[in-house]
């Protein structure tokens, strides 16, 4: 999610389950992974109950940050949007930096950078284009979030320019660009501070129409929740996603073997969308509610928290680990985050959509997906290099 303004609800009525098809039904999913984990016969599908019994997760999270967001005024709620926006990322991410496992993390960070920018925009300008002709949002809004995510993808690229040229001449070593992401990571969460202030302070105007008012739409005809089980709720589903998250992590190197997937695999496309699909229903029912602002919002503004947040942060908490990550990526990787925020800037220039564009966005996915899935194991992201970076 992006650094918005929190919008409380205003329904009456209380939130229940119902018998409408729904993410809630995936949470069957969370007795079968703790069953799975304790008979530990087979870890393959202990990864794929965890992966799915995240989702529905990720949505209460998500649900209970905007109620709380609600209670605390717009100031401090927004703060709490922004800051649990991704929360289910980050935590997935922070269990498989625990492990080891940087090639995943390094992999989640660009695919949820590009899940959100082609995927996420993608299906929601289809589903609302083929609703509606023509759809508008606020460029100005989308276009100062996507020159903010320009940062990031600039920040991703000089790692790599650093390892290939310093290799070049034979004066590369893992602890300078250890160092160099680190000083880059610092750099990058000013950078998100200065943002905050200018969308929750400054020009908070701008995005009154952010994805944080989409608890006005998950909770459309019911009541907003109070401050204690807006908190009891967060807490509870915080936790339950952390332990699958441990579920998952533990389970995925087994799994992407017997799946015959890469880590680099797992960790743009699989980890990625685990990790935002709650967020991506949301995304596609306000483009199907013609709300193309809080739409885009919510594609541009998780991409943007991912690279200018998420990404710094685990720097930081792989120093403290004693697994000091850095910030190169593979050029495939690299390439792909490019792409999609130059995509995404060339949308965003005119404030309008159409589904036949989400269908564009959508196709440039797949083909993505595709390199990806065939990519052959980067190096990098094998167990025993993870923590030198190298190619």
């Amino acid at each position: 999610m992006s650094t918005a303004t929190a919008h409380p609800t205003t329904e009456t009525p209380q939130r229940g389950f119902s018998l409408r098809p729904s993410l809630d039904w995936l949470l069957i999913f969370v007795p079968i992974s703790i069953v799975l984990r304790i008979m530990g016969t087979n870890p393959t599908a202990l990864f794929i109950t965890s992966c799915l019994a995240i989702i529905p997760l990720a949505g209460w999270m998500g649900r209970a940050t905007e109620h709380l967001a609600a209670q605390v005024g717009e100031g401090i709620g927004g703060l709490l949007n922004a800051t649990f926006g991704n929360a289910a990322e980050l935590i997935i991410a922070l269990m498989a930096l625990s492990k080891g496992l940087t090639g995943v993390v390094k992999a989640s960070i660009t695919g949820s950078i590009i899940g959100n920018l082609l995927l996420v925009m993608g299906l929601s300008m289809l589903a609302g284009g083929w609703k509606f002709r023509e759809q508008k949002f606020n460029r100005t809004a989308a276009s100062s979030s996507v020159t903010a995510l320009t940062i990031g993808a600039i920040a991703l690229l000089i790692p790599t320019v650093f390892h290939l040229v310093a290799e070049d001449q034979g004066r590369w070593t893992p602890q300078a660009e250890q160092q160099l992401s680190l000083a880059i990571a610092i750099v990058l969460i000013i950078t998100y501070a200065f943002s905050l202030l200018f969308s929750l302070k400054t020009h908070r105007t701008l995005f009154t129409g952010d994805p944080h008012a989409v608890a006005e739409a998950e909770d459309e005809g019911h009541a907003p929740w109070s401050r204690r089980k807006s908190i009891v709720v967060l807490l509870i589903a915080t936790t339950f996603v952390a332990l699958m998250s441990e579920f998952l992590v533990g389970a995925v190197e087994a799994a992407r073997t017997d799946l015959g997937l890469t880590e680099v695999f797992v960790g743009v496309i699989v980890v990625a969308i685990i990790g935002n699909a709650a967020e991506h229903s949301s995304a596609i029912l306000m483009a199907m509610k013609n709300k193309m602002d809080l739409s885009v919002s919510i594609a541009v503004g998780s991409s943007l928290q991912i690279a200018l947040f998420v990404a710094p942060v685990l720097i930081f908490a792989s120093f403290l680990m004693g697994r000091p990550m850095d910030l190169e990526f593979t050029l495939p990787e690299v390439m792909a985050v490019i792409a999609a925020v130059i995509i995404a800037q060339q949308i965003s220039a005119d404030g309008e959509s159409n589904w036949l564009e989400g269908l564009q966005l959508l196709s440039v996915y797949v083909i993505l997906g595709i390199l990806f899935f065939f990519l052959p194991e980067a190096p990098h992201a094998l167990p025993q290099a993870s923590s030198s970076g190298g190619h």
